[in-house]
């Protein structure tokens, strides 16, 4: 019997389809078959490139036969309503994060694949690479004692100095907590579990910023987010998380990630990336020495998380990076803005499950 392959057609062919491209041509059990975007020319050109790969419409896309799962490559303001036409033409979903604008469109989509039997997933699956994965393995061993305490610091002086395009970064759905918080936020629930409680501050240093790459270089846009953002989130273990998110810092030297136990401490990798080495200074040994690798995908890229959500709609397992996990995170992303916004605490009203560890050696054909 042949292996078993689960079909996958894109929806948005921007700058990061061709990182997902790249590594969902490596992957087992998954097949690119087809990609879609507003400039169809952008679609053939790919389609022109890669044998067994088409152009089609979105709405072809959705009805096609052929396709099992719709891989959401929009940006954030069109996530939400791909996922639906996708689904309602019978589709799994995974998307780029974060899974919507906001809560008010997030849950109804969980709602509509719960009541027919639907599969959800979001990025970042950049967790179940051997980085986070190798971190959560030292946490549960109890090398650091129980966790009370973790940083995490994600700064940039902002995107427009790079991308030819940045203003959907400084666009509803867009800003540095919800650009950049899912990766953080997703690792800090995978290594301490759902947040119950979060207390916040914000600000933004500039109403307008200016373009420095590409045909439209220096060009101005309006900024309609806040830009720096800090915060606490309490975990429902006790775990206290201090968080600062911001496209205003020109230079910095804070770690990404650092985990603090009764017995030790972790300095856990970029959580943008799967891979990177977990450090560990312990009550026995408060020198910094390196972990070896433990657990998640080796040598995992962009659409891991499609692979592992492919495997277990065949097999009827969970898949680790679902719609539940994806929800808490911009559940709490969500609530640190608004108690930014309120200056007040502002309690998570969701929770969920930490997703299963993904054992070392792992394939997502397998695991």
């Amino acid at each position: 019997m042949g292996e078993q392959v689960t079909r996958v057609g894109i929806v948005g062919t921007g700058v990061i389809s061709g990182t997902y491209l790249d590594h969902l041509g490596k992957l087992p059990g998954v097949e690119v078959v087809a990609v879609a975007d507003l400039d169809v020319s952008r679609a053939q050109a790919i389609a022109d490139k890669n044998q067994g790969i088409r152009a089609l419409s979105s709405g072809d896309l959705y009805a096609a036969d052929d396709i099992d799962i719709v891989l959401n490559l929009t940006i954030p303001a069109a996530h939400a309503a791909v996922h639906q036409a996708a689904m309602e033409a019978g589709k799994h979903v995974y998307g780029e994060k974060p899974l919507a604008v906001d809560r008010a469109e997030a849950e109804p989509l969980l709602k509509y694949a719960a009541a027919n039997n639907l599969r959800v997933g979001c990025a970042p699956d950049t967790v179940l690479g051997t980085g986070t994965q190798t971190a959560r393995a030292a946490i549960d061993r109890g090398d650091i004692g129980v966790p009370t305490a973790a940083t995490a610091s994600f700064v940039t002086p902002g995107h427009e100095l790079w991308h030819p395009a940045p203003e959907f970064y400084y666009q509803p759905g867009g800003g540095p907590v919800l650009d950049m918080g899912p990766y953080y936020v997703t690792s800090l629930v995978t290594l301490l579990g759902p947040v119950r409680r979060v207390v916040a501050r914000a600000g933004q240093s500039q109403q307008e910023r200016k373009i420095h790459t590409g045909p439209r270089a220096g060009t101005t846009f309006p900024v309609q987010v806040p830009t720096h953002v800090t915060g606490v989130l309490e975990h429902e273990s006790g775990a206290l998380t201090t968080l600062l998110m911001s496209f205003d810092v020109w230079a910095a030297r804070s770690p990404r990630i650092e985990v603090h136990g009764t017995e030790g401490s972790l300095s856990v990798p970029d959580p943008n990336g799967f891979d990177g080495t977990v450090e560990i200074a312990t009550v026995t040994n408060r020198d910094w020495s390196e972990l070896p690798v433990a657990g998640g995908y080796a040598g995992a890229g962009r659409g891991v998380g499609v692979a592992d959500m492919a495997r277990a709609i065949r097999t009827g397992e969970p898949h680790r990076a679902d719609g539940a996990l994806a929800y808490h995170v911009l559940d709490v992303l969500e609530s640190v803005l608004e108690a930014a916004a309120q200056d007040q605490p502002v309690d998570v009203a969701s929770t969920v499950e930490r997703p299963t560890a993904v054992p070392l050696g792992a394939s997502p054909e397998v695991a």
